[in-house]
């Protein structure tokens, strides 16, 4: 029963957390892009390993968006793609001049790394010729005014460093609408971590940053062995610098869409991935929280098992699971809300098991396992 007893502490405190969350993303105030003057240059970074299928109408996407041709670039590097990647990027590059391939092969002559993304991100900073740069996946699509709100935030707010919001779309099964609910949950909490200047995450499918601020925090030293965190740990090192130019574009204009995870594997090596750079962090803040929910989690699973000796504590543990997701519930409410996927809100009770078990898995292998990416072997 102690345990029982300290979940259900951690839970109430979880719920608190949860509670917090809302209100700070319940005062975010949706940006309205503004028809204003484009004032601002970008270098649009796409890291791309074997994307044949997709790396077209990522890039497309880009240059039909309304804005200056002149004033953005888009650099394609391709990361020793065995496909028709590269070729397809060069096609398209002949018909438009602001469209670059850069090979990381040629770049490293043979050099291995533990971390190609960020070291591909580093070389093509080195090759743009814009203020900004801007990153996104090759499995991604813009919208046509993409550009046009980074440029009129940027404009209004001053910032260095930049967040916005991706989303994940779903064919309607079982796995990809998890990972919708699941996705946009963490994109919640991070709207409403950098509206209340507690920067603990973003996302590099829609991230932008000033080149000079990139160079000025050398970039991704200190973090270059790290396989994943191109993206947080980077807007870590930029917020001990600049706490309070970090912002978020709360506009639906500016989500980026992405593709989920075609099955349950690929999907939990891509969340070991993600979860791999926790300690990394420099904030003991997000650590605690991360380790907080990371326990309360583990203490939500272990609990059935010690129902096979006292079968009351599964009434208790079903109590509790459904306090959890009442309490992520009145939260993802509103976030679902912005993402106009309230409709797939039916399936969040059915999906609380699986949510409690992944997460336990993930944090367990990002620590001490390793992980299949790309087709690579990652420590």
């Amino acid at each position: 029963m102690i345990v029982v007893i300290v979940t259900a502490v951690l839970l109430c405190c979880y719920a608190a957390l949860i509670h917090t969350y809302r209100i700070w993303y319940r005062r975010l105030k949706p940006f309205v892009i503004p028809d204003i003057e484009p004032a601002t240059s970008f270098s649009i970074i796409i890291p791309a390993r074997n994307e044949e299928t997709s790396i077209s109408n990522c890039v497309l996407s880009i240059i039909n968006n309304h804005y200056p041709s002149d004033l953005f670039e888009v650099i394609v590097i391709d990361d020793h793609s065995t496909d028709r990647t590269p070729v397809i990027v060069e096609e398209i590059s002949k018909k438009y001049s602001n469209v670059k391939l850069i090979r990381l092969a040629e770049e490293l002559d043979g050099t291995s790394l533990n971390s190609y993304k960020k070291k591909a991100i580093e070389i093509a900073i080195s090759y743009s010729t814009k203020d900004w740069i801007v990153t996104t996946d090759a499995d991604c699509r813009v919208t046509p005014r993409w550009l046009k709100g980074y440029d009129a935030y940027i404009q209004q707010n001053d910032p260095v460093f930049v967040a916005a919001p991706v989303m994940f779309v779903t064919d309607g099964s079982f796995v990809t609408m998890f990972q919708c609910l699941d996705f946009i949950s963490l994109q919640g909490i991070t709207a409403a971590s950098v509206s209340a200047g507690f920067h603990s995450m973003c996302n590099g499918a829609n991230l932008g940053y000033r080149k000079d601020v990139f160079y000025e925090v050398n970039g991704f030293k200190g973090i270059d062995n790290i396989a994943s965190g191109d993206d947080m740990l980077l807007m870590h090192k930029m917020n001990m610098h600049y706490s309070d130019r970090i912002g978020y574009l709360f506009a639906r204009e500016a989500v980026v869409l992405t593709d989920p995870m075609p099955d349950w594997k690929s999907f939990f090596n891509q969340r070991i991935r993600w979860a791999s750079k926790a300690e990394a962090y420099d904030d003991k803040r997000i650590i605690f929280v991360l380790l907080f929910v990371y326990t309360l989690n583990f203490l939500l699973l272990f609990l059935p098992v010690l129902a096979l000796w006292n079968p009351y504590i599964l009434l208790y543990w079903l109590g509790l699971v459904i306090l959890k997701t009442f309490s992520e519930y009145t939260f993802m409410f509103f976030v679902a809300s912005f993402f106009r996927l309230k409709p797939l809100l039916r399936w969040f009770p059915f999906m609380q098991p699986v949510h409690i078990f992944y997460t336990v898995i993930a944090g367990f292998f990002g620590k001490f396992g390793k992980y299949q990416w790309k087709g690579r072997t990652v420590k």
